[in-house]
């Protein structure tokens, strides 16, 4: 969607959240921050940035009265015991996750706007490759990134593959809830942590009693739900999560970090065995400014992979990924500079975000 250079109005200080939240869904932001002594901010593009460059900072009397305004009782008297509080919120046009925080000057309120459509593979332009990870019938899939970087659509896109070609039980377990599936082929359950179940962990673990065949783990924070998602990758069940990641290597020394020492030997071959791909992304700002485009680092398992898994030598999965093409993997690196090569990012986008900046420089060069 693209951006609109001239909201439609410019309030002072709406008297509801959802006048700027349908100003920021329609000019296609990812975010709203409302915040003390700041103007009413949008991010765009990546880029944070005011709505309207005129109008007056929010003071803190503004910012409590658009939180009074929307909050519940149960969410009032969190943000008063604990000074945060998170949840999805859901008005009459759409859903947001959202962030409602005490600070030193007063009530910040942060919301991520989440498109209401789940959207398909194909329509994310996600290789056609990565739709033979959704047929497994088991095993772990992890789709990694920084903030931002769109987890949460890629992997909704790879739960809906599955309620379109299965016919199967599906259980998501987020915090909280972004995407509502409508379910074609499977039925679906979803819950949402806080709200529904006290943590992942319980979730998980209650999960596993509910007949599921395929469970998606909005997070993988702690050693408790990881250690559970690779249990239910290896009994039957197939486990799609996220961590905050940035390449192949380092989701899978995170992963098997959380584990004491003592244990660790055994999860790596438990994972060299459930472990199915690897999607590791980064959205980049294009280069005329119309919005972004996707960078993939994708690994599947193989029995090269494995073996490296199992002998604590993921260094050399780069070279693995580099030598897999016909597998279907790359590395980020490669995937940046395609889209550089495309046309589509700058080379000081595509020399920041590399890996190995000095060989993308000499790419940069080259050209």
């Amino acid at each position: 969607m693209s951006a609109i250079t001239s909201p439609p109005s410019a309030p002072a200080a709406a008297p509801h959240v959802d006048q700027y939240l349908a100003v920021g869904q329609q000019g296609g932001a990812s975010d709203i921050h409302l915040g003390v002594n700041a103007q009413p901010l949008w991010r765009l593009y990546g880029n944070l940035q005011p709505i309207w460059p005129d109008v007056p900072k929010l003071t803190a009397e503004e910012t409590a009265a658009l939180a009074a305004g929307f909050l519940n009782e149960a969410q009032r008297a969190q943000l008063a015991e604990r000074g945060d509080v998170d949840f999805a919120y859901a008005n009459d046009f759409g859903r947001f996750r959202t962030s409602v925080v005490r600070q030193r000057l007063g009530i910040d309120i942060v919301f991520r706007i989440i498109s209401t459509n789940v959207r398909s593979m194909d329509e994310l332009g996600l290789p056609e490759s990565l739709k033979l990870l959704t047929r497994f019938q088991n095993g772990l899939i992890l789709v990694t990134g920084s903030v931002g970087s769109g987890k949460s659509t890629t992997l909704a896109a790879l739960v809906e593959q599955v309620n379109i070609e299965r016919r199967e039980h599906i259980i998501t377990l987020e915090d909280p809830i972004e995407y509502v599936f409508q379910p074609k082929g499977c039925h679906i359950t979803q819950r949402e942590v806080h709200t529904h179940t006290k943590s992942f962990g319980a979730a998980l673990r209650g999960s596993l009693r509910e007949d599921p065949d395929v469970i998606m783990v909005g997070e993988m924070r702690d050693l408790e739900t990881v250690s559970l998602a690779i249990t239910a990758s290896e009994t039957g069940h197939l486990v799609m999560g996220t961590l905050h990641t940035s390449n192949a290597s380092r989701t899978l020394d995170r992963l098997l970090d959380v584990f004491p020492v003592d244990q660790q030997d055994q999860i790596r071959v438990m994972v060299s065995e459930s472990l199915r791909g690897v999607i590791s992304q980064q959205l980049v700002p294009r280069i005329d400014g119309k919005g972004r485009v996707l960078a993939l680092e994708i690994l599947t398992n193989t029995p090269a992979v494995a073996n490296v898994i199992r002998e604590a030598k993921t260094f050399m999965l780069p070279g693995i990924i580099q030598t897999g093409r016909k597998q279907g993997m790359r590395l980020m690196d490669d995937s940046l500079a395609q889209l550089l090569d495309q046309g589509l990012i700058s080379a000081q986008e595509a020399c920041s975000r590399a890996e190995q900046k000095q060989a993308m420089r000499q790419h940069v060069g080259g050209k």
